[in-house]
């Protein structure tokens, strides 16, 4: 009896049941949840506000220009090779100049401007100090800097090229250079500004600087400011001789391209004498091209090519020249059956003189790439070109070599940036992604590498820098300083190239 009355152990365990209606998406966790979930915060008219009494910098990004120039030893290029004016400032002339490039670099283009900069907590920092000097003290500097000093930073600038080629693996035997001149325009009585070609503002005032650009990296290579008056054959043959100091010395061939202002024979023959390749808009003389060699390419019915070997009255030898002719589209009303007088009124013609052999249409396929260099020359003077400092000439020529120095450090912080990206740079996505960073503007770079918000606290004997994790562009800018950090702690590239550097730092 006693075994038949004991209860199973099944049936003492109580019976599993599911409550559906209690709520457990509070407790649940979801796979792959990240560690800093973003949270969602209501702010409106009623909330507080109130100061802090930490550091706060706008310019986070500029941190990574910190880096840049510890690795490429800006500071020791600059010694070596900047012409110090007579003038000595307290910070020195290296933090001078430093600070007008800074200035530059972040995006103003007035001297007057340090006054939004000189308390920020990076930039105040960089140069060791509570607060930069007062806008008057970088202005009697920019006034002591004349031409000797903007020869210099030419110098500086093809030193800090051939570290960068170097540090980034660039190695262009070939590159095409791209000479254009535009026009800055002067309001006021600016010593050497003259009355030129000024298409914008007819019968104004203005200076005619010439500027260069290699097309492979989009950097500026030479460039010089002057008056505003027509680029003479000597001057245009004087410049095409200097181009070649500041080329890195892995370069063995130079394509240089150029408009009609640099069609002469002084500059044909400065060319030649550097062993240049050469294709120059010729719009001064009329080249006898064969009526029967016109052809076709492509069975484009509009567009012929032609070429022929020609020397202008005054030059020295025989020179080829291509031609591209376009047939004009009549505009006659309906019925007209006049002609024109002469066969040329029936076309547009485009000719060049040239080194090139290949065909007239190849020739001028590769002329028209030099299209981009207005682009460039666009940029730069958004840049500061056309932000004239001072009624002084030369002070206007050191500060276009700053303005172009300060340009070309961000074209060199972009392809860092890309190179940062290593493996993944096609496959990054959303706005932290870098790899279209070499395509962008220096406005939209900015954007992306340097008005990044960031702290700046005081701890343990020592400051650091912090960005949010909320802004979606500090993954980008956390991978490029780390690849910095990395490539600082290497052996310098330019030490053990694999080519040798053109500029030597005794000689500078």
């Amino acid at each position: 009896m006693g075994l038949r009355n004991r209860q199973s152990p099944i049936q003492e365990a109580p019976q599993m049941v599911k409550n559906k209606k209690r709520d457990i998406t509070e407790t649940a966790v979801h796979k792959g949840e990240k560690e800093k979930q973003l949270s969602a915060r209501k702010i409106n008219a009623a909330t507080p506000h109130e100061t802090c009494k930490e550091a706060l910098s706008a310019f986070g990004g500029l941190l990574a220009l910190i880096k840049f120039f510890d690795l490429v030893g800006f500071e020791q290029i600059f010694e070596h090779c900047f012409t110090k004016p007579g003038r000595t400032p307290k910070l020195g002339h290296y933090r001078m100049v430093l600070g007008v490039i800074v200035l530059l670099f972040i995006g103003f283009t007035r001297i007057g401007h340090f006054s939004y900069i000189r308390c920020d907590a990076l930039v105040s920092r960089f140069f060791q100090v509570a607060s930069l000097p007062v806008v008057s003290t970088f202005w009697r500097y920019v006034n002591s800097l004349g031409i000797n000093q903007s020869r210099s930073l030419l110098r500086v600038a093809g030193v800090l090229r051939e570290r960068v080629w170097q540090q980034c693996g660039i190695r262009y035997e070939q590159i095409a250079i791209d000479i254009d001149t535009t026009v800055e325009t002067v309001f006021g009585e600016q010593q050497g500004a003259r009355v030129g070609h000024n298409p914008r503002n007819r019968g104004k005032k203005g200076y005619r600087p010439i500027i260069a650009f290699i097309e492979q990296t989009r950097e500026y290579v030479h460039g010089k400011l002057r008056s505003g008056i027509t680029v003479s054959g000597q001057e245009a043959a004087q410049f095409i001789r200097e181009i070649g100091r500041y080329l890195p010395g892995c370069v063995k061939t130079v394509l240089v391209r150029a408009d009609s202002e640099f069609f002469s024979w002084e500059t044909i023959q400065a060319l030649s004498d550097r062993w240049y390749d050469f294709i120059i808009s010729a719009k001064s003389c009329h080249p006898p091209f064969d009526p029967a060699g016109w052809y076709r390419l492509n069975r484009v019915e509009n567009i012929e090519y032609n070429e022929c070997i020609y020397a202008p009255i005054g030059w020295g030898w025989d020179m080829r020249f291509v031609a591209m002719r376009i047939a004009k589209i009549p505009d006659k009303p309906a019925g007209a059956t006049q002609q024109e007088l002469f066969e040329e009124d029936r076309y547009t013609y485009r000719i060049f003189c040239t080194s090139r052999r290949a065909k007239p249409h190849t020739v001028i396929e590769e002329y028209d790439k030099r299209a981009d260099v207005e682009n460039l020359v666009g940029e730069a003077k958004r840049e500061g070109l056309e932000a004239i400092p001072s009624k002084k000439f030369k002070n206007n020529a050191a500060w276009f070599q700053l303005v172009m120095l300060s340009y070309n450090i961000w074209r060199y912080l972009k392809i860092l940036a890309y190179k940062s990206m290593g493996e993944q740079a096609s496959a990054a996505t959303g706005a932290e992604a870098l790899h279209d960073i070499q395509d962008n503007t220096i406005r939209i770079a900015r954007l992306k590498l340097l008005y990044i918000a960031a702290k700046t606290p005081y701890h343990d004997n020592r400051t650091v820098v912090k960005y949010s994790v909320q802004d979606t562009r500090t993954p980008g800018l956390m991978r490029l300083l780390d690849f910095l950090d990395e490539a600082r702690r290497k052996t310098k590239a330019w030490l053990n190239g694999s080519w040798q550097c053109r500029f030597s730092l005794n000689t500078c």
